[in-house]
């Protein structure tokens, strides 16, 4: 393992002690926040189909964020691994029966009607670490950057808590797939993707 890598590990561990370490009002608080924050996105009124997650580990939760999705009729999708390792997204209504995945993360049947990444409005990502220049630093599986590299179509956006923004310079790898903006209790951060 490169010093690169073992400060990315050591990096990740921090952040997501701190993120585990916030107060169950914290979290309430933050999730019920960026529900409301969402229409701030360019576009919002247009978007029909959004991917979410299961939130895991600490991560910031979007279910409030998804109910308010619902009431406004907005189609949403979940994330299923496919056998290489990509992302699929499979709708996601109030009655989805859920299927833990390899890793224990919910996620719906694979009977459940499947949208490709390209073909998504807004894909929420939950997110490790994040900088205001787009990088995101997840779980190290890769997934979204391997589902998302070469697209140019829908809306990246990252959901987490502002204490997991990084200060300082991380090198981002050659297949990092940048975010477009940073949704968090605080606000909307617009990413400078280059």
């Amino acid at each position: 393992m490169s010093a690169e890598q073992q400060a990315k590990s050591l990096l990740r561990q921090q952040l997501r002690a701190t993120r585990r370490a916030l107060s169950a009002k914290t979290r309430t608080a933050a999730a019920t926040a960026i529900a409301g924050l969402a229409g701030t996105l360019p576009g919002w009124n247009d978007t029909q189909h959004i991917a979410l997650y299961w939130p895991n580990d600490g991560e910031l939760d979007p279910k409030p964020l998804a109910k308010h999705c619902r009431n406004e009729q907005r189609y949403l999708y979940l994330p299923t691994l496919s056998d290489d390792n990509r992302l699929l997204f499979r709708r996601w209504d109030a009655n989805t029966q859920l299927v833990p995945n390899r890793f224990g993360i919910p996620e719906p049947e694979s009977c459940s009607p499947q949208r490709k990444a390209a073909q998504m409005d807004v894909i929420f990502m939950p997110l490790v670490g994040w900088r205001r220049d787009g990088y995101r630093l997840g779980m190290g599986g890769g997934f979204y950057d391997r589902t998302l590299a070469g697209l140019t179509g829908p809306l990246r956006v990252g959901l987490g808590f502002t204490c997991q923004e990084i200060k300082h310079s991380t090198a981002a790898e050659p297949w990092d797939v940048a975010l477009d903006y940073v949704l968090t209790e605080a606000g909307l951060v617009c990413c400078a993707t280059g």
